[in-house]
């Protein structure tokens, strides 16, 4: 994510969401209590993005449990409702994480987020991409790479 968030546009700013791995296991008995900071927190994120970026591995064929579980608070409350969302798996395999998209893809969409045309990206051989300092050295991906976020870019309303 640090590496893609150096190709952004100029007129974006890119924040990088480390917290929810600090969410509690979704449970919808919780939902209810107002005071799950790190959920009110994750759910503000969000609301006030004018767009999101996904970038995932893929583990046993699918989006790692602590995503899944941090969009599990987010089914029933809206937050991706119409907004403009980006999809980018990485993979040392030669799919590229496709399943892990393919899922976290399906999920968006029962979520209501506007995915379009160009908003998800497969990366294979993930290793060889990036140097020891996570910077993108392949300048096929950054091509991919740029294409998906000028197209995430044009889906928000300035």
């Amino acid at each position: 994510m640090r590496a893609i968030a150096t190709l952004s546009p100029d007129r974006i700013q890119i924040s990088i969401c480390e917290s929810i791995g600090n969410l509690p296991h979704f449970n919808p008995e919780l939902d209810r209590d107002l005071a799950l900071a790190p959920v009110q927190s994750w759910r503000t994120q969000l609301k006030e993005a004018d767009a999101v970026l996904f970038c995932t591995p893929e583990y046993a064929h699918g989006v790692p449990g602590v995503l899944k579980n941090a969009l599990d608070w987010l089914v029933s409350s809206g937050e991706f409702m119409h907004k403009p969302t980006a999809v980018v798996s990485a993979s040392p395999s030669i799919d590229g994480g496709e399943k892990a998209n393919a899922s976290l893809v399906q999920t968006l969409t029962v979520m209501m987020a506007n995915l379009t045309t160009g908003s998800t990206l497969c990366v294979p051989a993930i290793a060889a991409k990036l140097n020891a300092q996570g910077k993108i050295v392949d300048p096929d991906l950054t091509i991919s790479l740029q294409f998906l976020l000028n197209n995430l870019v044009e889906t928000i309303e300035f």
